[in-house]
């Protein structure tokens, strides 16, 4: 029990580190993007003992300015609301990646760990679900701060953020009912298939126009240019004007978090998720993990015991002969494998007896290999 709940943390911490890095590591790229097209050196001030890494120290040197500036609440605000604003706006993000699947299975301590922190069947409804809750968090913002110019802001991004979730929802309909399944880990598995053997089978080629309106209602859910109206500060007051210090930089991580969740989830709806094309493990190619190309090339990528594949559901019990999960391999007439999600193998040993063990998902066949 101890060791499942380990494995349940693990995943969480995984997730939100990488997340919370992403976002920071996102905030030096913009900056940085925004001085290049004004011809400027950007953010390059901050350093530690002289070095200052392009410009990254100055992340870490705005975090610590935010976590230790006045927190400001407007005498006249509601401060509970005030409060709860930034949490809706930022904790949502962190729960729609626990759906998303960053790796595919694998065997610790004998036990099969997905990696991926929730497997639910309705994962894309999970994900619309909880994205939504951030649309409560700046206008929740501009409410609590009882000023008229700031409740303008979050009902001008409430609008953006709710319009362009409408276009988010219809672009993913088309996926959803080309892969069959609204579970993120089997939209990722069905797209590890190939069009006429050599094209990869991913969203993004068997659905083109869902990918286009994704993609741009994405960039306008994070509020980024040019749909960064609702923080356009320069121009208008946001629904962050009266914020300060970190729970300010709360609605800001929130954002650049969003982005590399909706990053996660383009890759798992369009891009294969962590499936690399023409990349195969050791039972897909009977031993021989690498990539194999279309063409007929072959890039090896270590060995592999043929008699070990305990990672892909297959137990060979010859430990004394050299046997290849592949029927070729095999001097038995009567050898069938079947390649399914569980990879089961089936077959009848002639002219020796057979056996099958049961391994949960999985099965083995223990026979006389000639």
């Amino acid at each position: 029990m101890f060791i499942d709940f380990g494995i349940i943390i693990g995943k969480i911490a995984f997730v939100l580190v990488n997340i919370l890095n992403g976002a920071g590591i996102l905030t030096w790229v913009e900056r940085k993007q925004s001085a290049l097209m004004s011809d400027r050196i950007g953010a390059n001030r901050a350093s530690i003992l002289g070095i200052r890494l392009l410009g990254l120290v100055n992340s870490l040197a705005d975090a610590l300015k935010l976590i230790f500036k006045e927190d400001f609440v407007p005498p006249r605000g509601v401060r509970v609301l005030h409060f709860l604003a930034p949490i809706f706006a930022m904790g949502p993000v962190f729960l729609t990646m626990a759906v998303i699947p960053f790796g595919p299975p694998i065997e610790l301590w004998g036990r099969d760990i997905k990696l991926q922190i929730l497997d639910l069947d309705i994962g894309m409804l999970y994900v619309l679900a909880f994205g939504s809750i951030a649309v409560y968090g700046a206008m929740i913002a501009g409410w609590a701060s009882n000023s008229k110019y700031a409740l303008l802001g979050g009902m001008r991004a409430s609008a953006q953020m709710i319009s362009y979730e409408v276009v988010l929802g219809l672009s993913l309909i088309g996926p959803i009912l080309v892969f069959g399944t609204l579970e993120p880990g089997l939209m990722v598995n069905a797209q590890n298939t190939y069009l006429w053997g050599w094209i990869p089978q991913w969203g993004v080629i068997v659905q083109p126009i869902a990918f286009l309106l994704f993609l741009p209602a994405a960039m306008a859910e994070t509020k980024r240019a040019p749909f960064d109206m609702p923080e356009g500060e320069s121009e208008i007051i946001g629904f962050a004007t009266e914020y300060s210090g970190m729970r300010w930089g709360m609605f800001f991580l929130g954002e650049f978090a969003e982005i590399v969740v909706l990053a996660g989830i383009m890759t798992t709806v369009f891009f294969g998720g962590y499936h690399v094309p023409f990349l195969f493990d050791a039972v897909e190619k009977a031993g021989q993990a690498g990539f194999h190309f279309p063409w007929g090339s072959y890039f090896a990528l270590g060995e592999v015991d043929r008699c070990d594949l305990a990672n892909a559901c297959v137990r060979c019990e010859a430990r004394d002969t050299d046997v290849a999960p592949d029927a070729d391999s095999l001097d038995v007439p009567a050898f069938s494998i079947r390649s399914i999600d569980a990879r089961v193998m089936e077959g009848n040993a002639a002219g020796g007896p057979g056996e099958y063990r049961d391994y949960g998902p999985c099965h083995t066949v223990v026979g006389e290999v000639k």
